[in-house]
């Protein structure tokens, strides 16, 4: 499936919890750790599990950077 987001990171998925509504996706990208919140029937549809290798889009009106 072509899409035209660029910020596309390859990574195994650690942990799903599915809630009412929604649903906590955590996915292993290198030594980084990304979250998401998608609904919960979308997670449903897409059979995601524990071990899933997928790949994490982000597409984001701006991305905060803080330098300490």
């Amino acid at each position: 499936m072509a899409i035209s987001a660029r910020n596309q990171l390859r990574g195994t998925i650690t942990d799903v919890v599915l809630g009412n509504v929604m649903a906590h996706i955590t996915v292993q990208v290198g030594e980084n750790v990304i979250e998401s919140m998608i609904s919960k029937k979308s997670a449903e549809e897409l059979h995601l599990k524990k071990g899933d290798k997928v790949v994490v889009i982000i597409k984001s009106t701006e991305v905060m950077i803080q330098k300490d």
